[in-house]
């Protein structure tokens, strides 16, 4: 007998799927953050999986969260470095 279960990954593609119409009308380059979005919280399935399978936009929205205050991070620490380095030279 099949497995008959969604996967999580499955069940964000269906997700995905039903903000097409909604993607579709933002702009071409909102579109391409939009789709980043996605990638974002494809890139943490494995860990998401682990949740409520029913609740597939939570942890599709945790994954993207991660992954924004992640770059947020990189950010801060690169303007840090940047600022020390304005400050020892004056």
């Amino acid at each position: 007998m099949g497995r008959t279960d969604s996967t999580y990954r499955d069940l964000l593609r269906a997700m995905e799927s039903r903000w097409e119409e909604y993607r579709r009308g933002l702009h071409r380059a909102d579109q391409q953050v939009f789709d980043r979005l996605f990638e974002f919280a494809r890139a943490h399935a494995e860990a998401s999986r682990l949740q409520t399978p029913r609740l597939v936009e939570i942890p599709a929205l945790v994954s993207i969260l991660l992954e924004q205050q992640k770059r947020i991070d990189d950010l801060e620490d690169r303007l840090d470095h940047i600022e020390r380095d304005l400050n020892d030279r004056g």
